[in-house]
């Protein structure tokens, strides 16, 4: 393909035989010969000077979060892209995931706003890929479809008494103070003195802080106003964030380490205990790793500056790492129907280092709480029968992000590996996901030599389903006046918080 793009610059004219090419450029007509594969992609297109008409190829992308955008992004640079989404709005967990307090984090939708604009992508909202269509009409109508529509689901602790009032995953009181629909409606009861969160990642921490942040710090951000008014009321005060292992295994990162450990208002409880034998472990471990594990220390066993001192004197609310911890049951309350208090199962580790395992010691204790937020992971779902899915992994099925045993089906993103890493760690995994993809063209394993209908014929059928999809001009609707709204309040923005909402400014 690149030694395509060489030639296009000075190209005028083309016409193709069957394994020649012939151009007019500056200096005249000549003949050369060119590789098979390319021949058969670029017949596939007719190129007048640098802009690809109609007839180049067309890929469909599901998902209009970070994994589709950025797969969309590295595309464009050759073929047609459709960006399928659920919502009417795009952007999926920058919008509705990043914490409100981490605005630099958001800036890249200034990015995948440039991609969405861009004259070979365009963006379709309000189109539910594997209801009001199917993967294999997709197929029909493409090229080839990449899946990169994320992780919506939850994983289950898998213990009893998770399913009490006061329980809730960490994915849904996320989209709750995020603005996503599906979570509007989720009203987490507030009026207890000590929440837990159950796991150690830097979503964990983003629960924490948001918990206990000052109400100063969070009316400036794009929290929801019903969020901002029920975290104005909470009565929580300490929240424990509880591993299975220890500080050398603590799945966050140092930055919302270092937040939490200056969070205004808060002060650090630790158990000194825990760290025990971690500080002859420092040298050997990698610098990102050695950096968090000192920040931990220091703010467990040293004693602090006379102004940090003062700090932690007056905070009214704290927070502390519990470690080497496991929760076997939720235990309800009198009546039965709320959460009273965790059970935790007291571990000890095997091995050392990132492939420690947690092992149960036979010791549990009872850790009171009226508020329980699981924070092991999110999980993928299947979107389709007709799409490979690999249940106890919760991927779909893929070499390279190349589909299993589906010619010209695709995969990125969360739906490629599981949920891991930041968006960076996203956007190579999605880059990587468009490179197998061009491979395919350019050595001829994925055919585009047919013309294909492309969104014309997904657009008839979503019509036929009384479908109306939200286009990207659409949505720049809903976001002026989401910015309006908060201009109102002295915010970035005050979302729109149900698809019916979204849908009628779109359509205004």
């Amino acid at each position: 393909m690149s030694a395509c793009k060489r030639l296009l610059s000075d190209v005028k004219l083309w016409s193709f035989g069957r394994s020649r090419w012939t151009s007019r450029t500056h200096e005249g007509e000549h003949r050369k010969q060119w590789p098979p594969a390319a021949g058969k992609l670029l017949r596939s297109m007719v190129v007048r000077g640098k802009a690809l008409l109609s007839t180049c190829p067309k890929v469909c992308v599901v998902g209009g979060g970070p994994a589709g955008f950025y797969t969309a992004q590295h595309l464009i640079k050759d073929v047609q892209v459709d960006v399928y989404e659920r919502l009417p709005v795009p952007f999926g967990l920058v919008r509705f995931g990043v914490a409100p307090d981490h605005p630099e984090v958001k800036n890249v939708i200034n990015t995948f706003t440039q991609t969405a604009k861009h004259s070979r992508c365009s963006f379709y909202g309000n189109v539910n890929v594997g209801k009001d269509v199917s993967v294999a009409e997709l197929l029909r109508s493409y090229h080839a479809v990449v899946l990169s529509y994320g992780a919506e689901g939850n994983r289950s602790v898998g213990v009893p008494g998770e399913h009490l009032s006061g329980v809730y995953s960490a994915k849904d009181f996320v989209g709750w103070y995020n603005g996503l629909p599906s979570c509007r409606e989720l009203d987490p009861d507030l009026s207890c003195d000590t929440a837990v969160v159950l796991g150690q990642g830097n979503v964990a921490l983003d629960v924490a802080r948001i918990l206990l942040s000052p109400l100063d710090i969070l009316k400036k951000t794009d929290i929801t106003q019903p969020a901002l008014e029920a975290l104005a009321a909470s009565r929580v005060r300490s929240v424990l964030i509880v591993g299975r292992r220890g500080p050398l295994q603590v799945a966050c990162t140092i930055k919302e380490l270092r937040e939490m450990v200056t969070l205004p208002g808060t002060r650090p409880e630790m158990t000194p205990s825990d760290f025990e034998g971690v500080k002859d472990a420092l040298k050997d471990l990698p610098r990102p790793r050695k950096r968090l594990t000192e920040l931990m220390m220091k703010t467990a066993l040293e004693r602090p500056g006379e102004k940090e001192q003062e700090r932690w004197n007056s905070a009214s609310r704290v927070w502390g790492f519990r470690f080497f911890r496991s929760p076997v049951e939720v235990l309800p309350d009198a009546e039965g129907k709320k959460v009273a208090a965790v059970r935790l199962a007291v571990n000890r580790l095997e091995g050392s280092g990132e492939g420690a395992q947690a092992v149960r010691s036979g010791d549990v204790e009872d850790v009171p709480c009226g508020l329980v937020i699981s924070s092991i992971g999110y999980k993928s779902l299947p979107i389709d029968a007709g799409v490979p899915f690999d249940s106890r992994r919760a991927i779909v099925p893929n070499s390279m992000g190349r589909v299993q045993q589906v010619l010209g089906l695709y995969c990125s993103g969360w739906l490629k590996t599981g949920p891991t890493g930041v968006i960076a760690t996203t956007m190579n995994n999605s880059f990587d996901t468009a490179r197998s993809l061009m491979e395919d063209m350019d050595s001829g394993k994925l055919d585009v030599s047919a013309e294909k209908p492309g969104s014309l014929r997904i657009r008839a059928l979503l019509e036929e389903k009384g479908v109306e999809p939200v286009v990207f001009s659409d949505w720049e609707k809903i976001d002026s006046l989401e910015v309006r709204r908060g201009e109102a309040r002295g915010k970035p923005r005050e979302k729109l918080l149900s698809v019916e909402e979204m849908l009628a400014v779109a359509r205004s």
